[in-house]
């Protein structure tokens, strides 16, 4: 990439904007807390690996987009997102906002993929974009894990709202499926963005 590239300054700027809109009263402010440090540990370690590995900018599109969502969620907490239209369009009979949002978890897919393909750790990019879907499945998993530990310490409205069920038994098997389909969208795009650079080799 270009060192006079602006796109992921410009990205980071939007994200700092919206982080101080974000903090100011807050729903409750010990899930904002945890919600936004997931957002910002993962803009933090794209800033301190900047200048070693740069991404596409598509690749930081589509961290930005999961990063800007998960700041809007963490001051309204995910259940209380305005989303009041598109629940009515389809007739959900619960908030959706926090599906939307593991599918961009998903498609930060491209990254993994992106990362593999360039450094060579995998000489083609089919399995580079397969590996990308995997680790979103397997980092679907995990997070799922820490949302009922982290409700179960809890015991309070603070774990319920980071856990984000909304009643729903099958909350966390649909999240993991948005995540896995968001990855998928991932592989498409990487295939597509990178495939024509492969044939050429």
């Amino acid at each position: 990439m270009s060192k006079n590239n602006k796109f992921p300054l410009l990205l980071l700027f939007i994200l700092s904007v919206e982080t101080i809109w974000s903090a100011c009263s807050p729903y409750d402010v010990q899930v904002w807390w945890t919600e936004f440090l997931t957002a910002f540990f993962l803009i933090l370690l794209l800033v301190c690996t900047y200048k070693k590995f740069q991404f596409s900018n598509l690749a930081y599109f589509l961290m930005f987009l999961f990063c800007f969502l998960q700041i809007i969620g963490a001051h309204y907490t995910f259940e209380r997102v305005p989303f009041d239209y598109i629940t009515q369009l389809f007739g959900f009979e619960r908030n959706h906002y926090d599906r939307v949002a593991h599918f961009t978890i998903g498609l930060s897919g491209f990254l993994v993929s992106e990362f593999l393909w360039r450094k060579k750790i995998v000489t083609s990019f089919k399995w580079a974009a397969f590996f990308g879907i995997v680790f979103i499945m397997a980092v679907a998993n995990f997070w799922e894990l820490v949302e009922w530990i982290y409700a179960e310490i809890d015991g309070g409205s603070a774990g319920l709202a980071f856990l984000g069920s909304q009643g729903d038994s099958w909350d966390a098997q649909k999240d993991m499926l948005m995540d896995t389909l968001g990855a998928m969208v991932a592989c498409v795009l990487f295939c597509f963005y990178f495939g024509k650079n492969s044939k050429k080799k």
